[in-house]
């Protein structure tokens, strides 16, 4: 044989050799690719038909995704930390909602998503006490300038001031006193000891002066004219009327710090007996 022909024999060779393994290695990926996809839906037909295997599976995953954002981030994330916020986005209000709650941010230099909730929440409160929901917003205007966590010097607590030890008995649906910092149920408590303090006294003018603790006192430190003041503004705001929101008045109740919310300057010592 000459070397011309052994050259050609060992390309067909190699040629032949080339062939045979492009053709095995298609046909093992061919068929791994098979068994892979059987895997896949044997997978999913167990977990349809156990949910439970399902569930372990997804704990088990946000476990792994929760230890990488902590390894990633340096702090311990929680997904479900949002369902305790007390916020809202305004532009999903009515609005004649999304007006009041704009209006008040702006007022008192507060966020206006949690304001646009309490907005909310006065709202459905308010029509199920039959009381207007400006008012409610009026007295928590004055009582805390919206401040959830402010406090008297006699013990007022919350956005509308209730005399929480008094009216424990009215957090207990809530989970106890300390219910008395969260909004929402301040809202509430503050709205009850509202309506019995105007049903008790005969008008809202009066009611307040309940409210305040000034029953027995010849006059309350002017403050039904505040809250009333207030009330009238935000129920022409609500109907439409543009009136400017001027910056934070000596009327609102600062803070909670060394000065007493206003609603205490009306003897204090008589709001404690006056709303038992």
């Amino acid at each position: 044989m000459t070397a011309k022909a052994k050259f050609a024999a060992v390309g067909r060779g190699v040629r032949t050799f080339t062939t045979d393994v492009a053709e095995g290695f298609f046909e093992i990926t061919h068929n791994s690719l098979a068994l892979v996809g059987v895997a896949v839906v044997l997978a999913v037909a167990m977990l349809t038909m156990r949910p439970d295997l399902r569930q372990q599976g997804e704990e088990r995953l946000t476990s792994w995704l929760t230890a990488r954002k902590v390894a990633a981030m340096g702090i311990q994330p929680e997904l479900g930390a949002i369902e305790r916020a007390t916020a809202a986005n305004p532009s999903t209000l009515p609005q004649e909602q999304a007006t009041v709650a704009m209006w008040i941010a702006k007022k008192y230099r507060v966020a206006p998503e949690p304001v646009a909730a309490l907005v909310a929440e006065a709202y459905e409160v308010g029509q199920a006490n039959k009381l207007d929901p400006t008012l409610i917003l009026a007295v928590m205007a004055i009582e805390s300038s919206f401040n959830p966590f402010a406090q008297s010097a006699v013990g007022a607590q919350g956005l509308m001031q209730v005399m929480t030890e008094i009216h424990s008995d009215k957090y207990q649906s809530f989970g106890g006193q300390y219910a008395a910092f969260d909004p929402k149920s301040n809202l509430r408590v503050g709205v009850k000891v509202l309506q019995e303090c105007i049903a008790r006294a005969g008008s809202v003018q009066a009611g307040l002066k309940w409210y305040v603790g000034a029953a027995n006192l010849p006059g309350d430190g002017g403050y039904a004219e505040k809250v009333l003041a207030e009330h009238a503004r935000l129920y022409q705001v609500a109907k439409g009327k543009a009136l400017p929101a001027p910056t934070l008045r000596a009327e609102a109740t600062p803070p909670a710090g060394p000065s007493a919310p206003p609603s205490t300057n009306a003897a204090p010592a008589v709001k404690v007996a006056a709303l038992s």
